[in-house]
């Protein structure tokens, strides 16, 4: 049977039309109901300079909040590829969303295949059923007795900080390998009770894999993009992205770790003490099954929390003093007084009571918040209030924190590192969803006091004795590197430090 060269042309321009109609068939869907947003194309719908790496996701949402078009709505509506996502700009919206309706946004609506990468399914990617149970065991571990418990391992982490800083006097440094270093090394010691040793060595598995975590390399960067702007096509070609070395290394750790703690009878009572104790009791979890993999996955996504966006928390921090030297020397004061009430040493209570500290490591969090969106998925038909507009079971949610926390609205001259706008009197004034570096709500960070503590340890362990500074290859306009995850700087963190006891 053969055909004719018309009827070829007609059946070929009758495939292309089903194909374009299939690719856009879903364009209607914020039009339909009265929400506006940016005209989306088809194949990419509105996340083409996501996809081609022009932007990361936190400035590709600046950009979208920014826009003139948009400036005084209260939300947005865009498309990934064809599904419509929501970006909510208006706060009390948001805080309607995070914490009022929580139920009906219970989901974080993270793409993930168990299949594909087993250790993703943590508690942070983990639908509300899961969630839930889960998250209640986990919180005692992370409450201020605990950390107060744990606060002697900073301190010897901290140690061997100051030992390692020795061979850099007068030197120019990259901050962010250093001060990744230290987290690991906290987290090591505080999650798995191993010695690290990423400071000392410079082949430390647990560095490796910190770095393979978040590599820009090829295999990584598509896994990244196909889980989260093509999951259908994820989940079939998902297997060869798949990082089996970062999957094992995890699994075999938390197995190995484990089984040598019961055979010995240790017990330290820190995270993977409470996994241990899940496992063999798992009717404390309710009906979830507690299989190896899901333990190291939670240890897994602790690893990544606490020394990625600590670490990062960190180096930020030190950049700004080292461009603000009244600042820095100004929390040198504040170092000091407490240093000499406490016998020269760091103490829970002394790091409770820097209060400049802590409103420079706000100010930090408040112009380079490590996660730039929050996601939510909603988990029933919902109308959003003082409006006609109801979405749909399974919308996706963006909460672009970036952008909020670099509004003049609510911060004027966002780009001036200003630590009193965390003054008492400052918060007050300010809307509480303005500043969302740790979320808010029921899925806030769980290890919030962690990553903060360790973040003041490592820096009051640094600028005791020495100061930092800014130096020729300091990217003093913090470039964002559009190829990550987090909020991370295209150029790193270089900078000069001196060994100057504080007198």
């Amino acid at each position: 049977m053969s055909f004719s060269s018309v009827e070829i042309f007609i059946g070929v321009v009758s495939i292309i039309i089903g194909i374009y109609y299939y690719l856009t068939a879903n364009f209607n869907f914020w039009k339909s109901r009265g929400v506006p947003g940016p005209k989306p194309i088809p194949i990419f719908g509105n996340i083409y300079d996501l996809i081609s790496i022009k932007y990361s996701i936190g400035c590709y949402l600046k950009n979208i909040y920014d826009n003139n078009y948009w400036r005084n709505e209260k939300f947005v509506g865009i498309f990934t590829t064809s599904e419509p996502v929501l970006i909510i700009k208006d706060l009390d919206l948001i805080k309607t969303v995070l914490i009022k309706d929580f139920n009906f946004f219970s989901d974080r609506g993270a793409e993930f295949n168990e299949s594909v990468e087993p250790i993703n399914n943590h508690l942070f990617n983990l639908e509300s059923k899961r969630w839930r149970p889960l998250r209640a065991k986990l919180t005692p571990v992370f409450t201020s007795g605990k950390l107060r418990e744990m606060f002697y391992l900073l301190n010897e982490c901290a140690d061997q900080l100051d030992e390692y800083l020795n061979k850099f006097n007068g030197k120019i440094v990259d901050m962010r390998e250093i001060s990744a270093r230290f987290t690991t090394d906290v987290i090591g010691v505080c999650a798995f009770g191993l010695q690290a040793n990423s400071l000392v060595d410079d082949d430390c598995m647990f560095r490796k894999m910190g770095k393979r975590i978040f590599s820009f390399e090829f295999k990584a960067m598509m896994r990244h993009r196909l889980r989260s702007f093509a999951p259908f096509l994820y989940n079939y070609i998902g297997k060869y992205f798949a990082d089996n070395v970062l999957d094992d290394f995890f699994v075999n750790l938390t197995v190995d770790t484990m089984n040598y703690r019961r055979d010995n009878n240790i017990n330290r009572h820190d995270f993977i003490d409470l996994l241990k104790s899940l496992k063999e009791e798992p009717s404390k979890i309710d009906d979830i099954e507690l299989t190896d993999t899901m333990l190291a996955a939670q240890l897994f996504i602790f690893f990544i929390a606490g020394f990625e966006t600590s670490s990062s928390t960190m180096s930020n921090c030190l950049l700004e003093l080292g461009m603000n030297h009244q600042l820095r020397d100004k929390l040198r004061r504040e170092i000091k007084n407490e240093l000499d009430n406490a016998d020269g040493k760091i103490t829970y209570e002394g790091i409770k009571n820097m209060k400049y500290l802590d409103k420079i490591i706000k100010e930090t969090l408040r112009k380079y918040p490590p996660l730039t969106t929050l996601m939510r998925k909603s988990t029933a038909p919902y109308t959003l209030p003082g409006t006609n507009v109801t979405i749909p079971t399974g919308t996706k949610i963006l909460i672009p924190i970036y952008a909020i926390q670099r509004d003049p609205t609510y911060f004027p001259n966002p780009n001036e590192f200003d630590p009193e706008r965390f003054n008492d009197e400052a918060v007050k004034s300010r809307h509480p969803m303005s500043f969302l570096s740790f979320g808010d709500g029921p899925r806030n960070c769980i290890g919030a006091r962690f990553g903060s503590m360790q973040t003041k340890v490592g820096i009051v362990k640094i600028l005791e004795k020495y100061t930092v500074d800014i130096c020729d290859k300091t990217d003093k306009d913090f470039k964002i590197n559009p190829r990550g995850a987090l909020l991370t700087p295209q150029n790193g963190i270089y900078l000069k430090i001196t060994k100057t006891p504080i007198v």
